[in-house]
């Protein structure tokens, strides 16, 4: 699923959920190249709900958003909650 992010750096994330809520992939396009690989390899194989519980709300600065809420957003999306 490719989810447009708003309010941040990167513009794209690419993600993939299975059937089971477990997060498969996740691929920022622009934004902290080195953060951004480092938050994908920590969500991979863990489940959808337990990230977004973790990541949503996450402020980067003064923005009232951030890469990894936008990635809570995006695996709300995909799940459909």
């Amino acid at each position: 699923m490719l989810y447009r992010t708003r309010g941040t750096c990167a513009s794209l994330i690419d993600l993939d959920v299975d059937q089971d809520h477990i997060i498969r992939s996740v691929a920022f396009h622009g934004g902290c190249n080195g953060n951004l690989q480092g938050i994908s390899k920590l969500v991979v194989g863990r489940k959808a709900e337990e990230v977004i519980e973790t990541l949503e709300g996450t402020r980067c600065g003064f923005k009232s958003t951030s890469c990894p809420d936008q990635l809570s957003k995006a695996l709300r999306k995909a799940i459909g909650a």
